[in-house]
């Protein structure tokens, strides 16, 4: 789950050299990162993350692959980027201080340029020549060309200096960011700069039902393949998170150790042994069959053999997901005092089906645990189509998957949720568990039930089981 530089396979590599970016899951969509020497656009709205994303380009290229950076501002000083990206966690005073980083302000006066008449980039192009070898420095940023270009109305001289920018950018072998501001009848303000940029990205920063998702898209990237869809990213306190539309796909190593489900007499009708290691478990049955004690079951057989776990809730707080599950016998609270055991508990409301899988995301790779409880999809299920349900997903059982990550999920057995969604689901699954209700006379009783279990033997009996003081008990 480290963050690495992707390398395509022998059939995409191509003689087009790239600069990693280092920034999580772009060099994935890019195969590579941004065109080595070449300058790439980064377009989109106010907010959408620009300066973010081109601040983390020069600061992830000092601390990860000592290649020095220029930040020339038209906009703001060097004391408030380094206060403002202080909070992303970069050090941008200290990369100052060992010459790995210079920030550049020019204030641009646009009466005096109105007044003057006259306009050219030489004094820029002097000043950046001379912060490039002040400290040897691969990577330029130029934050932004509406505050450089503000004031020129002789649309003879803008277009002519554009050119001359970009065409000066590669002639100095520079791989260089350039932000513009999203135009209001054309992609960009100017309707040049798209054709002069040899790797133009586009942000986005969107209301869906009054759900705000960020958005990625690589609109062009001359001479390489690259990531065509628009991919969910996250802006949090590591900086930005990619998370690619596609699927890692069906190549992981599986594991042939396994794990315990927790309760030993599910273990033995399991082949004796419990879950494969990695793989993917879904629980399902209606309101108070246990499902979230089933789970937390799971989680404290990982945590008392001492391995981390992460458990995503939807519907409890922390608090009370530990009061309620010291009710059946099972204290989680040492676990997490002991960070053994992670609790993220959100609203399925907060975020669209794509933001929740950045967070998801982030979290797993920040974490690093070897089992995650997800509980429950329900409301994420039923809050997306079919399609939607199915890409985001399949995403998470291929990532987990191909981390060795053990998942296990929970879902209500409701009407409200779609047959196609819950059918769809349920076929992503290693193993599939059943619990439910049946009502006898005055008396309700409890079923459980091993549908499937994927590459092993598994009892077809169903059995009967209860929720006492010492958890979930299975009879028989």
């Amino acid at each position: 789950m480290q963050k690495k530089q992707v390398t395509p396979s022998k059939k995409n590599q191509e003689s087009l050299t790239k600069t990693p970016t280092g920034i999580m899951g772009f060099d994935e969509i890019t195969y590579g990162g941004l065109p080595n020497g070449r300058s790439a656009l980064i377009i989109g709205g106010a907010g959408s993350g620009k300066t973010v994303f081109a601040m983390e380009f020069l600061a992830r290229g000092a601390t990860e692959f000592n290649e020095a950076g220029v930040f020339m501002s038209f906009e703001e000083n060097e004391e408030d980027l380094a206060k403002n990206f202080n909070s992303l966690g970069f050090d941008i005073p200290g990369l100052i201080d060992k010459k790995m980083l210079v920030i550049d302000y020019i204030y641009l006066e646009r009466k005096e340029i109105e007044e003057a008449g006259e306009f050219d980039l030489e004094g820029l192009f002097i000043r950046l020549k001379n912060a490039v070898n002040e400290t040897g420095a691969k990577r330029v940023v130029l934050d932004s060309l509406e505050a450089l270009f503000a004031g020129i109305e002789n649309e003879g001289i803008l277009r002519a200096e554009l050119r001359r920018l970009f065409r000066w950018l590669k002639d100095n072998n520079l791989t260089a960011i350039i932000t513009a501001e999203k135009g209001e009848e054309s992609l960009t303000k100017y309707s040049l700069e798209e054709y002069l940029a040899d790797c133009v990205i586009i942000l986005d920063n969107r209301m869906n039902e009054q759900i705000a998702t960020r958005r990625i898209r690589v609109l062009k990237y001359r001479g390489s393949m690259h990531g065509t869809n628009e991919y969910p990213f996250l802006i949090n306190e590591n900086g930005f998170s990619v998370i690619p539309i596609t699927s890692t796909g069906l190549n992981h190593v599986v594991a042939t150790e396994f794990v315990s489900t927790g309760i030993k007499k599910l273990d033995t009708m399991l082949n004796g042994k419990g879950y494969y290691k990695g793989s993917s478990i879904l629980v399902t049955g209606t309101t108070g069959t246990g499902k979230t004690t089933f789970a937390a079951h799971f989680l404290e057989s990982f945590c008392t053999k001492g391995k981390v776990c992460l458990l995503f809730s939807f519907e409890e707080s922390p608090s009370q997901l530990i009061r309620n599950m010291r009710t059946v016998g099972i204290d989680l609270e040492p676990f997490v005092e002991k960070k053994l055991l992670f609790i993220h508990s959100t609203r399925p409301t907060f975020y669209g089906l794509e933001m929740h899988l950045v967070v998801m995301y982030d979290l797993i790779n920040k974490i690093k645990p070897e089992a995650i409880v997800i509980d429950p999809i329900s409301n994420l299920i039923s809050a997306g189509t079919a399609p939607e349900t199915s890409s985001m997903l399949t995403r998470m059982i291929d990532f987990l998957k191909q981390n060795h990550i053990t998942s296990l999920f929970t879902v209500l057995k409701s009407s409200s949720i779609s047959g196609e969604n819950q059918a769809y689901v349920s076929s992503l699954m290693d193993t599939l568990i059943i619990l439910k209700d049946v009502q006898s006379g005055t008396e309700t009783r409890k079923f459980i039930q091993i549908l499937k279990s994927r590459g092993m033997s598994h009892s077809n009996t169903v059995k009967n089981y209860s929720l006492t003081s010492k958890g979930l008990e299975i009879k028989g």
